[in-house]
C-alpha cells in the first residue's frame, strides 16, 4: 500500500474512502484506484477521449484514477468516474451521451465494482 504524499485534501479523502470501502466490501477494484491516485501528480494517470472510446463499448462504466482530457471523440455512450476532467472533455462526454462521474459517486452507486474497468 502506498502512502501518499498529496496536501490536496479532497485526494486524500478519495484516496482514504477508497480503501476503506475496498476493506468493508471485498472489492480489490478500489485500492488498485486508490494506488494509482497516491501517485505524484507527474505520475497519474491522463487519458484521452480517445482511448477510452476504444477500450469501451456503448453502456460500459470505467474509472479514471487521473485526469481526461478531451483528445479525440467517443461515438458511443460510457459512464466515466475520474478525479479530474478538463472542460472540453465534459462537454464532448455529454455531446456523446455519455455521463461524468465522480469516483466516490461511482462508489456509492457500486460499492462492489462490479463490472467497472479501470482505465489506465
Amino acid at each position: 500500500m502506498r502512502e501518499t504524499k498529496s496536501t490536496n485534501p479532497q485526494l486524500i479523502e478519495v484516496i482514504s474512502l477508497l480503501r476503506k470501502t475496498s476493506k468493508e466490501q471485498t472489492a480489490p477494484i478500489w485500492a488498485d484506484v486508490a494506488d494509482d491516485l497516491a501517485h505524484t501528480r507527474s505520475q497519474r494517470v491522463v487519458i484521452n477521449l480517445s482511448s477510452i472510446n476504444r477500450c469501451t463499448e456503448k453502456a460500459d462504466v470505467v474509472v479514471v484514477p487521473g485526469k481526461v482530457l478531451a483528445s479525440g471523440a467517443l461515438d458511443h455512450a460510457v459512464t466515466v468516474a475520474a478525479f479530474e476532467a478538463s472542460d472540453a472533455a465534459k462537454a464532448k462526454l455529454e455531446a456523446a451521451k455519455g455521463k461524468l462521474i465522480t469516483i466516490t459517486e461511482l462508489m456509492a452507486q457500486n460499492p462492489k465494482g462490479s463490472k467497472v474497468k479501470i482505465v489506465r
